[in-house]
């Protein structure tokens, strides 16, 4: 059985499930490197407007693999350090991959989010949780950091710097009822309910333009790396311009509008 399974349980929407259950889909290196590679196709596959990612089990993804992490590709003739510094790289290019998809990702939160698992939810574009669900920056109680795979980039852009620092240096977990309270994620749902929600915000996403939705996801996340509200104002205005001026998009919904129809987006 694959580590990484891909299906289209909807018209336009793919399910990406971390598949090791019996380890909690834990990032060894034998489900990451097939983890970036779907994501890396997925974002290439334009009947594939929106992505929803998932763990078997209970668990999202428990993070290190503390039994076996896998074997690191291409490593020969690397001693330790060069190795760790591989093996370090294969998981920062699976939250980069994410970032980079043309796609908007849900995160569908069922379980655990550990560690690296903390910071693979935190890397998608809407996270949407069980009730059951909780997370946890484990790396500190390890001895390590809690900083890891962009952990400390993600974390404060999503729920603010005092909250994270807070259950970064603390360590301690959050279960969904705080993780809706405080932005981690946008809601709740009970366990059964899940994917069917995130498949019907996944429906309603695939109903506008693609060329709307992807420019609106790469703003979002630009706005929050932007230097100046002026300067991402000038973005968000060139990028307006771009569809309003190059495609029909404006003229269809205005007539769908009128007719009481379905607009037909052809970008």
């Amino acid at each position: 059985m694959p580590f990484v399974l891909i299906d289209k349980p909807r018209p336009h929407t793919a399910l990406v499930t971390l598949n090791r259950p019996e380890r909690m889909n834990a990032m060894a290196f034998d489900v990451m490197v097939p983890f970036r590679r779907a994501l890396e196709e997925l974002s290439q596959d334009n009947d594939t407007r929106v992505v929803v990612i998932t763990g078997a089990g209970n668990a999202f993804c428990a993070g290190a693999d503390l039994e076996d992490a896998g074997p690191v590709p291409n490593i020969a003739g690397l001693t330790r350090p060069g190795i760790a510094r591989r093996a370090m790289e294969i998981l920062n290019d699976v939250v980069l991959a994410l970032r980079k998809m043309h796609q908007p990702v849900i995160g569908a939160i069922n379980g655990a989010a550990v560690g690296g698992g903390f910071c693979l939810s935190v890397a998608t574009d809407i996270r949407i949780a069980s009730d059951t669900a909780h997370f946890s920056a484990a790396g500190i109680k390890n001895g390590l950091t809690a900083t890891e795979l962009g952990m400390s980039y993600l974390l404060p852009r999503a729920i603010g710097s005092s909250r994270a620092f807070e259950i970064m240096l603390s360590g301690r977990d959050v279960d969904a009822e705080e993780a809706a309270r405080i932005g981690l994620v946008s809601r709740t749902v009970p366990p059964g309910d899940l994917l069917g929600t995130c498949y019907e915000l996944a429906d309603r996403i695939t109903s506008f333009s693609r060329l709307g939705v992807e420019i609106t996801k790469q703003l979002l996340w630009a706005g929050l790396d932007a230097g100046s509200l002026h300067a991402h104002m000038d973005h968000e205005d060139h990028a307006q311009l771009f569809v309003r001026l190059t495609t029909q998009n404006f003229e269809e919904a205005v007539r769908a509008r009128r007719d009481r129809r379905v607009p037909e987006y052809r970008d």
